[in-house]
């Protein structure tokens, strides 16, 4: 049977911290986040502020949808993504990767349009 990729996944509630051997193979599947302290974080870029409120407006629809909220720093061209899991103890859990995988999807089909 094939597992569900990321995109496909949904948050859930009391989600656990995840081990660095848990975190390493899910982090590959999204190459463009880093592991920052307890956190994951991406920086996207946009042409003009237009473009960064119209994908944070996005963002904030799965976000909702997922009921799992980052820390997002928005400026002009670029719009900062930062996920952790308070639940968890402040430290990466399944529901950071699968959000970061939904913002990159978000991302891209917004940039290849």
């Amino acid at each position: 049977m094939k597992l569900p990729s990321l995109v496909e996944q949904r948050c859930s509630h009391g989600a656990p911290a995840l081990s660095e051997a848990e975190l390493a193979p899910l982090l590959a599947q999204v190459p463009a986040w880093q592991r920052i302290g307890n956190r994951i974080e991406r920086s996207y870029a946009f042409r003009d502020y237009h473009e960064t409120i119209a994908f944070v407006n996005a963002l904030a629809w799965m976000i909702h949808a997922q009921d799992h909220h980052p820390d997002l720093t928005v400026r002009y061209r670029h719009c900062i993504v930062s996920y952790t899991t308070h639940s968890a103890g402040h430290a990466v859990s399944l529901n950071d990767v699968v959000c970061a995988a939904k913002a990159d999807a978000i991302y891209e089909e917004r940039t290849q349009a």
